[in-house]
């Protein structure tokens, strides 16, 4: 009993939330390493392209609320959604029109990309500031628990009660069809074959007769969707404000370096990491360790390894020791 009790109190406080907080990495740097495999550069600001898709989610959700339009249990912000997307796709093709297109032309360097997209990263900030505001910004509405503490401890007669937020089966479940559906374009269609084939080898697909500018579109397109998506699945888990997301950057770019940069697989590997390695880090173990250890053995202080203010610097710490020891990743770097 005292087993289930620390199994239940584990799943609640740490497997359940890096889970969620694993997906949602995921997403963010599968749009990381889409772009470094595809375009050739690290895009910093990614993580304000994620907060301006969800800006644009929040306030068509806001607008659809005051109307009365809702999803039931479900947040109204599902059907803001595509809204986002589009908002998002015009932003980053509108961005690469006027900004990136033009250092590609002159066959610039990817170290002068990246600083490019670090002006981009502070316009973007800036604009998302100005519109929405600095502060928290609320909008997950509908059901909030799929499981209540107290309808699990009545359910199941145990001292300890699991909760599962809907957000956190939403982002779940959500995380999976949207990858679902990412393979399947990049392995069975002819775009993301084109895609692929880029990605491997640029002048041989140029050869092949393989449109660059398609290519270049079309990620863009994917990238906008996954930012989206994974900025409104956080919003809906934790917060949004759109300083947030210049912090998440870390774990972001952890990931999809931990996993391997350029490769879809690795990125969502590595969202599951640095994840994981994030909570457990910053857990404070006492609860689950009552359970397990007698009595005489129970700890006294919280056993906490790290305060929860300090959970991106286990992203950065596992991030070096990557880049110093194995810098290709996990599945050294693949392409596309």
């Amino acid at each position: 009993m005292e087993l289930l009790n620390a199994l239940i109190a584990l799943s609640n406080f740490v497997l359940v939330p890096a889970i969620a907080y694993g997906s949602q990495l995921a997403l963010g740097a599968l749009g990381v390493t889409l772009i470094y495999g595809i375009l050739r550069f690290s895009n910093f600001a990614h993580g304000d392209t994620m907060a301006m898709g969800t800006m644009v989610v929040i306030l068509v959700t806001w607008w659809f609320q005051s109307m009365g339009l809702n999803l039931g249990p479900l947040p109204t912000a599902l059907l803001a959604l595509p809204f986002g997307i589009l908002a998002c796709i015009g932003l980053l093709l509108g961005t690469d029109r006027v900004v990136y297109r033009f250092y590609r032309a002159q066959k610039a360097k990817p170290v002068i990309l990246v600083i490019v997209s670090m002006g981009v990263m502070f316009v973007y900030n800036g604009i998302t500031r100005f519109i929405i505001g600095p502060d928290d910004q609320r909008f997950a509405d509908g059901e909030r628990f799929l499981i209540s503490v107290r309808d699990f401890r009545e359910m199941t007669g145990l001292e300890e009660g699991l909760a599962i937020k809907t957000s956190q089966a939403l982002t779940l479940v959500t995380a999976v069809i949207v990858v679902a559906i990412l393979f399947w374009f990049l392995n069975r269609t002819r775009t993301g074959k084109s895609m692929r084939a880029y990605s491997d080898n640029e002048d041989l697909a140029l050869l092949s007769g393989i449109n660059p500018e398609r290519v270049v579109m079309v990620t863009w397109i994917i990238v906008a969707a996954l930012a989206t998506v994974a900025g409104t699945l956080y919003g809906l888990d934790k917060t949004y404000k759109p300083f947030i997301f210049l912090q998440l950057l870390l774990p972001i770019f952890a990931s999809a370096i931990v996993g391997g940069l350029g490769s879809p697989l690795g990125a969502i590997a590595g969202g599951f990491i640095i994840a994981f390695s994030e909570v457990t880090i910053t857990y404070a173990w006492k609860k689950v360790l009552s359970f397990v250890l007698p009595e005489s053995l129970e700890p006294s202080g919280l056993v906490q390894l790290l305060s929860t203010d300090y959970k991106f610097a286990v992203s950065f710490v596992i991030l070096v020791i990557v880049l110093l020891f194995r810098p290709t990743g996990l599945f050294r770097g693949k392409s596309v």
